[in-house]
């Protein structure tokens, strides 16, 4: 491959995936920051797997039979680019809703639209994808880094006054946002995510052109139909539902770990550049899997593959508190052994086996799983399993009498939570109390309430969750009834048992029951013929 090609392939694989990767970490927090319910976020985060299914039908069938995949993907990235850059000012579910429907039903073919160019461009896809591929993973580990800077509370920094750069890189990376701070600035990522989509729009009228192939009879008009033909191979099939299974577990990663970290004392701002450790090792992992996979076959690299991902969950489940947190940091090496022993191994594998006329339409037929299928079990399935394994806790009360209008106190030791506190006043709840509020910044909640009013609350302490806030109430709010402050604990344990036996289950199928044909034989499958 010339390095001129090399270069705008791996630039493209670069901005393909920093697009996906600027939003996605932390879209699973930031839903229910603009009061989405738990139903209304399901919706929102399945319009990327409900147009993966889309994709199958029809965005991959213009890509291999009446579409050059270049400019296919600058008029997806065009028309995805103006809508998650909306996305930044809009509050409404469904405005947000159409929106990010629109971004996914155009971005999500791009994904084997960029396969499909790269692997045209290739004479060795074996040794070269792998390569081409990292600029993916380098653009995701690019998105990650962002929200580091953006997501700071500045005020605070201007207030550590720092004398050097050291001091004034620690003041920073000491001073995430938090509460409703913190949700606001995850806004800016949708707009990152735009003008990313927006350059790449461009930049797909550089790279080498990859015409449509046109079917050659009536019987090859369908080429999503093609492709299902090949499910009725053994090997094919068994791949195509592990591939359903490994979808969900990867999945689970990225429903509940962006919520799970702040619960071992990882910043909110350091969450996503954590999350995408897992990218950095995938560098490596890309670099050898040509290698792995001669030496250990298509079978063995993908079971290892998913082995990460129930060594990776049993360390969230069993090792969960801050005493392991260097642990749990240190685990997410082991995405990029996931992602790369088994979905990229997945891609080449389909390049090597599926007929030569249908490859794009192949590519989405395991994309049909892993975005697809696969990603909307996953949205449907883990915020009610979230919302299950999440115990109620409530403190006690102590009322003050009404006769005597004593003040009465309200004492309350909040264990470590997920999402916000609530605060029963009277008749009334207080909603959105940030779960990790200092006892200042209850007390100005409490203070801008109707009914409470600056002077007759005093809120002292230290911080939630770890500390104890007392909640003073002074005059005639004595006479209020303030029956209790409550919170989740999440059973995180519970939660990621799930996708570690799913993993285990996956990988067992995987070696007993997948046979395929050996690396470097000519074998080629084709559609059954029919008796």
């Amino acid at each position: 491959m010339q390095r001129s090609v090399f270069l705008k392939l791996f630039a493209m694989m670069f901005l393909e995936f920093f697009i996906w990767g600027a939003w996605l970490p932390l879209i699973f927090g930031y839903l229910p920051s603009l009061g989405f319910t738990p139903q209304q976020q399901s919706l929102i985060l399945n319009t990327f797997p409900v147009a993966a299914i889309l994709a199958m039908f029809f965005g991959n069938q213009f890509a291999d039979r009446n579409f050059a995949a270049e400019k296919f993907l600058a008029i997806s990235h065009l028309i995805g680019g103006l809508s998650i850059l909306a996305l930044a000012w809009v509050h409404d579910f469904w405005t947000f809703f159409a929106l990010m429907l629109i971004h996914c039903v155009v971005y999500v073919p791009t994904i084997s639209i960029t396969n499909s160019i790269a692997f045209a461009a290739m004479k060795d896809a074996q040794r070269e994808f792998g390569i081409v591929r990292m600029g993916g993973t380098i653009g995701w580990i690019a998105a990650a880094w962002p929200p580091v800077f953006l997501l700071v509370d500045w005020a605070k920094v201007r207030e550590s006054n720092p004398k050097t750069t050291v001091d004034w890189l620690g003041a920073v990376f000491g001073s995430p946002l938090t509460g409703t701070a913190m949700q606001d600035a995850t806004a800016q990522t949708y707009i990152v995510a735009g003008i990313a989509s927006l350059v790449l729009a461009a930049f797909s009228l550089t790279l080498p052109h990859t015409p449509a192939k046109p079917a050659k009879d009536s019987s090859e008009g369908l080429a999503w139909l093609e492709s299902m033909k090949l499910l009725a191979h053994p090997f094919v099939l068994v791949l195509w539902i592990v591939t359903l299974i490994d979808s969900f577990v990867h999945n689970c990663f990225f429903n509940w770990t962006g919520r799970f970290l702040p619960t071992v004392g990882i910043p909110g701002n350091w969450v996503t550049p954590v999350m995408s450790i897992g990218q950095i090792a995938e560098i490596l992992t890309m670099a050898v899997l040509g290698a792995c996979l001669k030496r250990l076959g298509w079978r063995w690299t993908m079971v290892i593959g998913i082995l990460g991902h129930a060594a990776r969950f049993a360390v969230f489940a069993y090792f969960g508190d801050e005493s392991f947190k260097w642990l749990i940091v240190t685990v997410n090496i082991l995405h990029g052994v996931c992602y790369a022993f088994f979905f990229a191994t997945v891609y080449i594998f389909v390049d090597e086996h599926f007929p030569k006329d249908a490859r794009t339409s192949a590519q989405g037929l395991f994309n049909l799983m892993i975005l697809g299928i696969g990603a909307l079990v996953a949205n449907f399935a883990c915020p009610p399993l979230f919302d299950a394994l999440t115990e109620v806790v409530t403190s006690t009360t102590v009322k003050g009498s009404k006769e005597t209008n004593e003040v009465q106190t309200l004492k309350a030791n909040l264990p470590p939570a997920n999402g916000t506190y609530q605060l029963p006043f009277g008749k009334r709840s207080i909603d959105k109390i940030p779960g990790d509020a200092t006892a200042a910044q209850l007390q100005a909640i409490l203070e801008s309430v109707d009914g409470i009013g600056a002077g007759n609350v005093k809120v002292t302490g230290g911080s939630l969750p770890k500390d104890t806030l007392s909640i003073e109430f002074v005059g005639a709010l004595a006479n209020r009834e303030v029956d209790q402050i409550e919170n989740g604990r999440v059973h995180f344990r519970e939660l990621f048992q799930i996708p570690c036996f799913a993993a285990l289950i996956a990988a067992m199928a995987l070696a007993f029951f997948f046979h395929p044909p050996k690396i470097g034989t000519s074998v080629e499958v084709a559609a059954p013929t029919a008796h």
